[in-house]
């Protein structure tokens, strides 16, 4: 019989080997997938007409190794092929809505004063109120 060390290992190693079948990417693969989608982001930068300088602060998460590498093999494809560069076209933004005007002060500012302060007058009493008051030690005693 094997003993439950060996159990262990084995049961360890099947389930490491069915990590690929259970999605869970190695770090090689993750790896690959960003040095990738860099020289993605660099070949279509270059080909927009970008600058390198350009690309690496539109991307600021991308590996700028990466980038370049793309940037640096689609500008000799381009030059081997005589392929212009096609300028981005971006979406026209949106107008943005203009600010709300400041509403422009009332002729009844010395009632708007007043009811300030009566609402202010309101609060404090309600406080006043709510707050709980100190028990009289000393009639307590003398009973």
């Amino acid at each position: 019989m094997l003993r439950p060390a060996v159990h262990a290992v084995l049961l360890a190693a099947a389930l490491l080997a069915g990590c690929d079948m259970l999605g869970i990417e190695s770090p090689e693969k993750v790896a690959a997938a960003r040095e990738a989608e860099g020289k993605a982001v660099g070949s279509a930068c270059r080909h927009a007409g970008r600058a390198i300088e350009d690309c690496y602060t539109l991307n600021r998460r991308i590996d700028k190794a990466a980038i370049f590498a793309g940037w640096r093999d689609m500008n000799d494809y381009m030059r081997e092929n005589k392929i212009d560069t096609v300028p981005p076209v971006l979406l026209a933004q949106a107008p943005r809505p203009a600010p709300e005007p400041k509403p422009e002060p009332k002729a009844d500012a010395k009632i708007d004063a007043k009811a300030a302060d009566a609402k202010a007058a309101d609060v404090e009493v309600e406080k006043a109120i709510a707050k709980p008051r100190p028990k009289d030690t000393k009639a307590a005693h003398a009973s």
